[in-house]
């Protein structure tokens, strides 16, 4: 795979919505590169705790910090790339192979992760 599709890059979403309220919707292969097979979500992390440090074989992920923020560290060969997620109109794509650390949750910080495949242990490069 050529480098230029191992970036990472924010996506904007289209929200939608009046006074009465406001929805983003997500759909696959056409708001996200990918299907769609596993959604998680993390929360309750201490500020100090660091989750990921890890890359994955084969998973590509979207991450939305859809509540309070946190910071995403992503590492691809010698580049090292620091984003906060902080608006929940944008999601970070993080392709397959890309290292990521997760760390400096705000307290009340809600990180939703969209996976391109399902959880096995066996893909994950620590």
């Amino acid at each position: 795979m050529k480098d230029e599709h191992m970036k990472c890059k924010l996506i904007e979403f289209e929200t939608k919505g009046n006074r009465e309220g406001k929805l983003i919707a997500i759909e696959e292969k056409t708001d996200i590169p990918f299907e769609i097979k596993r959604v998680f979500y993390i929360f309750d992390s201490d500020c100090d705790i660091i989750r990921g440090q890890h890359a994955n074989r084969e998973s590509e992920f979207i991450l939305i910090c859809i509540k309070g923020s946190c910071k995403i560290r992503t590492i691809w060969k010698d580049e090292v790339q620091v984003y906060e997620l902080n608006d929940r109109r944008y999601g970070l794509y993080l392709p397959k192979m890309m290292w990521k650390d997760m760390y400096d949750f705000s307290e009340d910080a809600i990180l939703l992760v969209l996976s391109s495949e399902h959880y096995d242990a066996s893909e994950l490069m620590i």
